[in-house]
């Protein structure tokens, strides 16, 4: 057993051939400390490096299969003269590399290795089809590519091994795919279930000598986080600082009543419920996505897609690092884990139930359904029959398929081969349509390109902050609870995401924790925002159509169509259309290649 009494002093010793650079937010501590043997005493401090070269002693290449946390790390280790690395499942932090004949480097970045003696800059025209031709916010499949040539990046997931003869080994050490249903006794035990593993994702986070801090909305994902965040600080006599992007005080709410441009109310109910909340509300006057295209294209080093978001994620940020924040939650993937579920898994359900002739259970949960949404049996049953067995019931007519409009050059298109690739790896259905809801959140977390989007902008965003995100709704141990959990934990008692509306009952104020009715709209104000510089913007979309390099790239007739389709005047409703964001990612993609191209 090795003592350990203070944060390196006995633990240098045993690693003299084995170096480490980490960049690293270890959360399992205390069960890595068990497996390892390892004696610590009172008041020490294990670095998250050390424990990542003391696992590596024990495990091997297998280590990263034993750490729960946000990662990227590379060990060389000279006894055996190769590296090895690793990035966490989820891609939280970034890891990038090069190798030649004689050399290897790897970095959080990619500026640095731009500028080695024996790179020449070339983009990658692979990767930049796939971020054309991909309908959704999902950059590229390939997840060893770059935007250039000859940059490759380690995949979320997998290990990377470079021998002392040069070869590059990669090896994905983890899949999620839980193939077992967990069984309790009654829902109260599946609620304590929750609050436990929860709980204990949200706590470890909080490590920090800073200031925390949080993304907070009107919804359920960031309330969850925040409620037990909250309550962990106030045992430290630490408060919890909460970030919420508003629109500016000019706004007019054009959209429909089932949305919420500002939450403010909804957030404001939650701070107050909560307490021991330093709320802050952010409006960004002046701010639009159109004029920090350029800085937010320096921080991503690559083109991105979320136009809408990316000015108020940066401002977040920024304005946090001036509060002394060093650490930020939130609850991005909340969607696919915690508040998993929608109103077609509700009626999905309840068909399952009829064509089980469960007519009790069927009977009760309409019952419970039609007090939640104030609707009468009468209505609900024939819609339930006639879904449950359109074929008996009456002719299904066929629906016209929606698309995405293609907007990437054919002659790209044909030469990288891209939608062959897009559809091997399954993003080929642009509809937005889901035939089984089940199967998709399973393919969700068994694919690699979903997640690297959030881990970049994160990396980056914090590389340039020093505010590191950290979401316990991608706790990979809430995950595996979530996908274990029985298909009716999500649509019990007549709610849509019923697991998290009743596992914070009491730790969220009911008109947050029980509100169907209405969704938060993030960007509604983004056309409010550039309506002073939108004879720049339409000017810039003219230059870009007439771009021989760009023409390489996009069928400039669909950029013209699209051009023309949006108008001269500003509507704050294109926020909502295709044109607008075929336009918006163009752009995005020709200030990448006037600046980096």
């Amino acid at each position: 057993m090795i003592e350990v009494k203070e944060r390196t002093k006995e633990i240098q010793g045993l690693h003299k051939n084995i170096f480490v650079l980490s960049n690293s937010a270890i959360y399992n501590k205390d069960q890595l400390i068990d497996l390892l043997g390892l004696k610590v005493s009172k008041g020490s401090i294990l670095s998250d490096e050390n424990l990542i070269l003391l696992a590596y002693q024990k495990w091997g290449e297998e280590s990263p299969k034993y750490f729960v946390g946000d990662y990227a790390f590379v060990i060389y280790d000279k006894q055996k003269q190769k590296y090895f690395g690793a990035r966490d499942f989820s891609g939280s932090r970034t890891l990038y590399y090069i190798k030649d004949k004689n050399n290897v480097a790897f970095s959080s970045l990619i500026k640095p290795l731009l500028k080695l003696r024996n790179y020449k800059k070339k983009l990658n025209y692979s990767w930049l089809a796939e971020f054309i031709a991909i309908p959704t916010l999902v950059e590229a499949i390939d997840m060893t590519s770059t935007v250039y040539e000859g940059i490759y990046q380690v995949p979320p997931s997998h290990s990377i091994v470079v021998n002392k003869d040069g070869k590059v080994q990669l090896k994905r050490y983890s899949t999620i795919n839980v193939d077992h249903e967990l069984r309790l006794s009654s829902n109260q035990e599946y609620m304590e279930a929750f609050h436990e593993v929860f709980s204990q994702a949200v706590k470890e986070r909080l490590s920090t000598s800073g200031e925390v801090g949080s993304h907070l909305s009107g919804g359920l994902d960031s309330g969850a986080v925040v409620s037990f965040a909250s309550k962990e600080l106030a045992k430290e006599n630490k408060i919890l600082h909460t970030f919420s992007n508003v629109p500016e005080h000019d706004f007019v709410d054009w959209t429909s009543s089932y949305y919420i441009p500002d939450e403010t109310p909804y957030i404001k109910e939650t701070v107050k419920y909560v307490g021991n909340i330093n709320d802050n509300y952010l409006c960004f006057p002046g701010a639009s996505p159109y004029n920090e295209i350029d800085d937010f294209l320096d921080i991503m080093e690559m083109p991105y897609k979320f136009f809408e978001n990316a000015f108020w994620l940066k401002g977040i940020t920024e304005e946090a690092s001036k509060k002394g924040i060093t650490v930020m939650l939130n609850g991005a993937r909340g969607n696919h884990s915690i508040s998993w579920g929608s109103m077609r898994l509700n009626y999905d359900y309840y068909s399952k139930l009829l064509k089980q002739w469960k007519w009790l259970k069927f009977n009760k949960e309409l019952i419970h359904f039609s007090e939640v949404f104030n609707t009468g049996r009468s209505v609900m049953i024939p819609f339930l029959f006639k879904r449950t067995f359109p074929k008996v019931i009456s002719f299904k007519k066929e629906e016209t398929v929606y698309e995405f409009p293609s907007f990437i050059n054919p002659y790209l298109a044909k030469k990288t081969n891209v939608y062959e690739k897009l559809q091997d790896a399954g993003i080929y259905d642009t509809s937005g349509k889901i035939s089984d809801l089940n199967y998709y959140r399973r393919d969700y977390y068994e694919q690699l390109y979903p997640w690297n989007k959030s881990g970049v902008a994160n990396t980056k965003l914090a590389l340039r902050y020093g505010v590191w995100d950290r979401d316990p709704t991608n706790d990979i141990r809430v995950i595996n609870f979530c996908l274990s959990l029985p298909k009716e934990q999500y649509v019990l008692e007549g709610y849509e995401r019923s697991l998290i509306r009743r596992a914070m009952q009491g730790r969220l104020p009911d008109t947050v924790r029980l509100n169907q009715q209405r969704r938060g709209l993030q960007g509604a104000d983004v056309i409010h925002r550039m309506r002073k510089e939108w004879h720049c913007f339409m000017e810039e979309i003219e230059r870009m159509s007439k771009d021989s390099m760009m023409a390489d790239l996009i069928d400039t007739k669909v950029i013209e169509r699209a051009f023309s389709n949006i108008g001269k005047s500003p509507r704050p409703e294109m926020i909502f259309e295709d044109d607008f964001k075929i336009l918006t990612r163009s752009l995005i993609l020709y200030r990448f290649l006037m600046k980096h191209g």
